[in-house]
């Protein structure tokens, strides 16, 4: 597999927001975010191939329980079948974070789908066309949150996000609203304060959750965190 990083930090996003976990960070996607604030496994991937074994030598070394696959897109990644069936036999709490636009048979606990709105294209670029094309795929998030428990964050740069986070939810009524968390885009800790300033009433009207971004208030935007 080829993989960005792996490490051990606390969760900083979503429903396990500061619990320890192992972070296994794959490289390669099939979107170009502007926001994305891990570009090294998007705009400009890196890393280096690791065997299935050597994968679950480090995740064994850190003895935690919760295991958190991200990207990049993880689930592009076939390996993704064997590598969770063997954290599974291990015990391990297998979260997966993914933007919903592909699926494959993989071991999961808690599927943490970051579906993309339109204002993460990235306008004027020449990946603008297949972004878009490619960024929003009902079937694999209906199939998602009917296999797995899940939940939705959406990332919201503006208030008129939020009129495309309710729109996009008509299209699926069987999302319940305690799963949705809404995330503020940014990677500088006075612009998340600012933001979340005022997405606390927008969310609590809606019965929806806000979603900090815990690491980069306690690590900054760094790697390995």
């Amino acid at each position: 597999m080829w993989i960005s990083e792996v490490f051990h930090s606390v969760q900083g996003e979503g429903r396990y927001t500061g619990v320890p976990s192992s972070f296994v960070r794959t490289s390669g996607c099939n979107l170009r975010c502007w926001f994305c604030d891990t570009p090294y496994t998007s705009w400009e991937p890196e890393g280096t191939e690791r065997s299935l074994e050597e994968l679950v030598a480090e995740i064994t070394g850190f003895d935690c329980e919760h295991v958190v696959i991200t990207g990049g897109e993880p689930l592009l990644v076939p390996d993704m079948v064997p590598f969770t069936q063997q954290l599974r036999s291990m015990g391990h709490f297998i979260t997966f974070e993914t933007a919903g636009t592909v699926l494959r048979d993989v071991e999961a606990d808690l599927m943490s789908i970051s579906p993309k709105l339109a204002n993460s294209t990235p306008v004027g670029t020449p990946w603008e066309s297949r972004h878009n094309a490619r960024r929003h795929r009902p079937e694999v998030i209906r199939e998602m949150i009917s296999r797995f428990p899940y939940q939705l964050k959406f990332v919201i740069d503006q208030p008129s996000d939020l009129n495309d986070v309710e729109q996009w939810l008509v299209e699926f009524p069987e999302v319940v609203a305690e799963n949705v968390f809404l995330m503020p885009q940014g990677t500088e800790i006075q612009e998340l304060r600012s933001k979340e300033s005022w997405l606390v009433e927008e969310a609590d009207s809606r019965g929806w959750q806000i979603s900090p971004r815990k690491h980069i208030e306690l690590f900054g935007n760094t790697r390995g965190t």
